[in-house]
């Protein structure tokens, strides 16, 4: 609840900025500026990193015993109240020989975050850079000695985002599910009998809960990375998008996001990205889960948490009581059992595949998942069609090869709002069909090719 407030905040005041909303509240005191966090890379190349605050300060991990004082700016930031709300709705039908059950579900969720009057405490990095220089990093520190063989960065926080009176957040929900079901009793010894019992159902749910936030708590920060070399010399990154690290003794170039690729269902410097899995489900599962997802890419804030609940049990981390509640619910619709034993990667197929989907969802603008959430099977199946056909021509396309769902001017449209909102431009003419990208798409293309894949397997052969 927390988490979600604040990743709000973030997308709302510093879209494709610099700001990083903190998950917990337990980690405000932790977040004091030039306090340590830890950078994570993900599986996903695309995916954004984690970011774990820690103990210690930078002058705990310099040799020598002189802190540093580099003094501080503070200004007004702004006055923050939000309100998000998101309603979903489900219905499913099932027959059988002896009996049928018709489940109808509703649901709606708000959260109002009220931060108040915000104020912005900021690092003076130039009295940094000066104080901090000819200091060496301590390499025998616990931290950096168990970071040294990872591929993860040390970062220190730059400046922070943080209340100024007490503020609140609440979250109301209502769920309402009705049960229709008709069970025809068969006869003894051979003989119908003509009678049924019929019965009606609903199920009501509702939850209020508030937070009270107090005075002086973080609510988003921004970091520097830290550069560090064997010897102890290090740098600090002021140019955005410069990459820190700890030096090995033997290490491969990096590759940015820009020079990445794929081949045959592989990307380099990455896993290999297989989501045929999710087409070896049964039909019905399959369908249930596409329904599920096409009803998450609604609220971003449930796809996000759903990523995270997948992740995390995908990489074997200890899930809380109500995570695991949560993840449950995930687990089965797609069949699986969450004590299943997994592949030597450690990673069940399906649950691999189910992780890469979402992950790859959640990278999407909110205009494109706004856009798939009312997409077609058919117009799903279609498009899927359209941009393998694309991508593997080196030549525009003949326009008789275009599905033929597509042929039809509204989804055609459709189709190009889909290329637009990820910076690809759907071109045609009388000769052929072409697709133009721009330098800025960046990893758009990608994912949104990995998502139109992954949702055209699960409702493959739906009308």
């Amino acid at each position: 609840m927390f988490s979600k407030a604040t990743a709000n905040f973030v997308r709302q005041v510093d879209p494709e900025g610099s700001l990083i909303h903190v998950s917990r509240v337990n980690d405000s005191k932790k977040l004091v500026p030039m306090a340590v966090v830890v950078k994570r890379n993900r599986i996903w190349f695309w995916q954004r990193p984690k970011y774990q605050p820690t103990a210690f300060t930078l002058s705990d991990l310099l040799q020598g015993d002189n802190d540093l004082s580099p003094g501080m700016s503070e200004e007004d930031f702004l006055t923050y109240k939000g309100t998000f709300k998101d309603e979903v709705s489900g219905h499913l039908d099932t027959e059988a020989a002896i009996g049928g059950l018709t489940v109808e579900s509703r649901g709606s969720s708000m959260l109002h975050s009220c931060f108040g009057k915000l104020k912005k405490e900021e690092l003076v990095v130039k009295k940094l850079l000066l104080d901090s220089s000819g200091r060496l990093m301590d390499m025998q520190n616990t931290l950096v000695k168990q970071l040294e063989k990872q591929s993860e960065v040390l970062a220190v926080v730059k400046e922070r985002i943080l209340t100024t009176n007490t503020c609140s957040i609440t979250q109301t929900k209502t769920e309402q599910c009705t049960f229709k079901g008709m069970l025809g009793l068969m006869g003894m010894l051979g003989k119908p009998v003509k009678t049924c019992v019929k019965n009606n159902s609903d199920i009501e749910a509702d939850s209020d809960v508030s937070l009270e936030i107090p005075s002086g708590t973080v609510i988003a920060y921004s970091i520097l990375e830290l550069d560090i070399k064997k010897n102890g010399q290090y740098d600090i990154c002021l140019q955005p998008g410069t990459i820190g690290g700890i030096e090995a003794d033997s290490h491969g170039s990096l590759l940015s996001h820009d020079s990445l690729d794929t081949v045959d269902g592989k990307c380099n410097g990455s896993q290999e990205m297989d989501l045929s899995p999710l087409a070896e489900l049964p039909q019905s599962t399959r369908y249930a889960v596409f329904k599920r997802l096409q009803e998450t890419l609604r609220d971003r804030s449930a796809l996000s948490y759903m990523e995270c609940l997948l992740e995390e049990f995908c990489s074997g981390e200890t899930l809380n009581m109500d995570e695991h509640e949560e993840l449950s619910v995930v687990l089965d619709q797609l069949g699986l059992d969450s004590q299943a034993e997994t592949s030597q990667c450690g990673l069940h197929a399906h649950l691999n595949a189910a992780h890469l989907l979402v992950s790859a969802m959640e990278a999407l603008p909110d205009e494109t998942l706004s856009l798939l959430s009312e997409s077609r099977p058919d117009f799903l199946e279609a498009f899927d069609t359209l941009m393998w056909s694309l991508r593997k021509s080196s030549e525009p396309l003949s326009v008789q090869c275009l599905p033929a769902p597509l042929q039809d001017n509204q989804a055609f449209q459709l189709a190009e709002q889909l290329f637009s909102s990820t910076n690809v431009t759907l071109k045609r003419d009388s000769n052929g069909l072409w697709m133009e990208t721009v330098n800025e798409s960046g990893v758009l293309p990608l994912v949104l090719c990995l998502s139109i894949q992954g949702l055209s397997l699960l409702c493959k052969g739906q009308e």
